[in-house]
């Protein structure tokens, strides 16, 4: 395999210079070294589908394009907006796919164009409640005539899974720490507890309060305008322009005429600016050979400058090391993994700062503290900052106690300081298929996750003493790390409650409001660097070390999968494998993505339980949805 990779990287590369004779090859070296300086340019970007926190290196894979990460997009705007050759921008954001914070950082990023004096244009077909407020950021919006803005506010919706259990014979037993961690109520019960709709209630509201506010602000209405819009959404785009939401109805090459009308017939719009591709042969003839060498040799980058570590976490909270594939890289934050990114950063004297970026709704008690354990052993030799993205709950929330300062975005999700444990009991189901089990054990606990039958009154006892113990610990990493911060005691801000960011500040339990780019210029201000470069640990596998059997065991990859196959969901039951779920997973993941997933994610959380007993994750499976419905 290797040899067979290398040799036809070697065809490949040489054939693009070496098929023309030789005074042909320089022509075409001359070419290739030409460059755009002096050429002005407006910048086009395209956010298409789900963006990632953690960055990858891999190319298109089997027809699927990697998917692009918020940090990447965030510096390629940072670029246009530093290159003098870049007199505008165009995005085109109707396909993305935009978790809240993600939605506000973006927003953020358009904003900053005015400070030098470069518009921002916005072109589409349809924007939902989502896209047109990251939109609204922009200069300018048009829409395509009979386009049409459905901005209709916001709707959220959990799934409860007892009936499913209840139809295959398993009986959901679990407890739970604090009157609103929740989590287990996707299988104790058919619908929310009151404690669940009072606390899913103040979140919406902060969150459709904080939606409502960036609108009105970046369009110049006032916030009751703005909530009258959206109870007569949606809107025409004809209807959208005299509305004030949009600022001009054209088609695509009529929108594309008004720019070179503007900027001239000779600016030349640069599709996917700041793009890197690996495979792409540089301009520099000078540089075709060195580009050659590190494609078939690729070397760590060396840094020469202080910098400031990244260390992601991301996706559910769980023991152990993150493996890849040629397929895609591993899905989830793996403790081990984070654990050795998280001492490379502390050992290593070029890092000066370090940001734990977290977007994760927790999981694994005993992996959060393996990542906390290790957050504190950077802190303790140099800024630890914490920048929270779409979601910081739980243990996510947990990896964050060991941080000095902690952002998050306005509509972060975030706390959720409470635990639960329990089992599925499956009897029921084995007695359907005419299976019976005959258990034998030695020791009165032997069985206390067995699925054999419901805890015992001596168990439960146990399972509930190890819970409130964890919950005791879990608090107690708030209040030594928050301290008098706290707006109030700990109990009326922990027992399971879930805030925004915004909600979040006020209590104390985050120190900032601010993205990703502010929490990482914060460390580099906390460092009292001048110039450092910004560094990911570990570095995203490429895809030379996906086929050619990775790197050194020490430098793990910790990434999240390139294709969320649905059917790649296991749980102990495998209940994602039955052949009712194979035959629904397919319509469902096309009719109703959304929901389907938010199902997975709560299957999931049985495997999580199985595993140790005792978890910490977010309240139910929430799903709100910026779009409304509309596909």
């Amino acid at each position: 395999m290797k040899r067979y990779v290398l040799n036809t990287i070697i065809a490949v590369s040489l054939s693009l210079t070496l098929t023309a004779p030789a005074p042909a090859q320089l022509d075409i070296l001359r070419k290739l070294g030409k460059t755009m300086e002096g050429t002005k340019q407006i910048a086009h970007f395209k956010i298409k589908g789900a963006l990632t926190e953690t960055p990858t290196n891999l190319p298109p894979l089997f027809g699927s394009e990697p998917p692009l990460s918020l940090k990447t997009l965030l510096e390629r705007f940072k670029e246009a907006r530093h290159d003098n050759n870049v007199v505008a921008v165009v995005i085109d954001l109707q396909q993305a796919a935009l978790g809240f914070a993600q939605l506000q950082e973006i927003h953020e990023a358009m904003r900053k164009f005015a400070a030098v004096d470069k518009e921002v244009y916005v072109h589409a077909d349809t924007l939902t409640t989502g896209t047109y407020a990251a939109a609204s950021g922009a200069s300018h919006i048009s829409v395509v005539p009979t386009g049409d803005i459905w901005l209709v506010g916001l709707y959220g919706e959990a799934p409860y899974l007892r009936g499913t259990l209840d139809k295959i014979g398993v009986v959901p037993d679990f407890e739970q720490c604090g009157d609103f961690k929740t989590a287990a109520e996707s299988f104790m019960r058919a619908e929310p507890s009151e404690e669940s709709k009072k606390m899913t209630g103040w979140l919406l509201d902060g969150i459709y309060e904080d939606l409502v506010k960036i609108i009105a602000e970046s369009r110049g209405l006032s916030v009751g305008q703005v909530r009258e819009l959206i109870n007569n959404g949606p809107f025409s785009a004809e209807e959208a322009l005299k509305a004030g939401l949009v600022d001009s109805v054209k088609h695509r090459q009529d929108f594309t005429a008004d720019l070179k009308t503007r900027y001239g017939e000779s600016i030349k719009v640069v599709t996917n600016y700041g793009k890197r591709d690996m495979f792409e042969m540089p301009k520099d003839p000078f540089a075709i050979i060195p580009w050659l060498m590190q494609l078939l040799n690729p070397s760590p980058k060396v840094y020469a400058k202080p910098s400031v570590a990244i260390v992601y976490v991301e996706g559910a909270i769980m023991p152990g090391t993150a493996e890849s594939s040629p397929f895609g890289p591993a899905s989830g934050a793996y403790s081990t993994s984070i654990r050795k990114a998280l001492d490379k950063a502390a050992d290593d004297d070029s890092v000066k700062a370090v940001v734990l970026r977290v977007d994760s709704p927790g999981g694994s008690a005993l992996a959060s503290e393996i990542i906390l354990d290790a957050t504190k052993r950077v802190a303790a030799k140099k800024p630890l900052i914490v920048s929270m993205g779409n979601v910081a709950g739980s243990g996510g929330y947990y990896v964050a106690c060991g941080a000095e300062t902690i952002f998050a975005d306005s509509g972060t999700i975030t706390a959720s300081i409470g635990v639960i444990g329990g089992k599925l009991v499956t009897t029921g189901m084995w007695d359907k298929l005419g299976v019976n089990w005959y258990a034998v054990k030695r020791g009165e606990m032997a069985g206390i996750l067995s699925s054999a039958e419901p805890f015992s009154d001596a168990e439960r006892a146990k399972i509930r003493h190890y819970m409130e113990t964890v919950y005791e610990t879990f608090k107690k990493h708030v209040t030594d790390v928050r301290g008098d911060r706290l707006a109030k005691p700990i109990d009326q801000i922990a027992g399971g409650r879930v805030f925004t960011g915004a909600q979040a500040l006020e209590l104390g339990l985050v120190d900032k409001i601010g993205g990703f780019q502010d929490a990482v210029k914060f460390a580099g201000q906390r460092a009292e660097l001048g110039e450092y470069e910004i560094r990911v640990i570990p570095e995203p596998l490429n895809i030379f070390d996906l086929f050619m059997g990775g790197r050194d065991k020490d430098d793990e990859y910790l990434g999240v999968s390139i294709s969320a196959g649905l059917a790649s969901w296991r749980t102990p039951l495998d209940l994602a494998g039955l052949p009712l779920f194979r035959a629904m997973l397919p319509t469902i993941a096309k009719v109703d993505p959304l929901r389907a997933k938010a199902m997975l994610r709560a299957l999931q959380r049985i495997e999580l339980v199985h595993g140790e007993g005792v978890a910490m994750m977010m309240p139910t499976e929430l799903v709100i949805r910026l779009d409304a419905g509309k596909k």
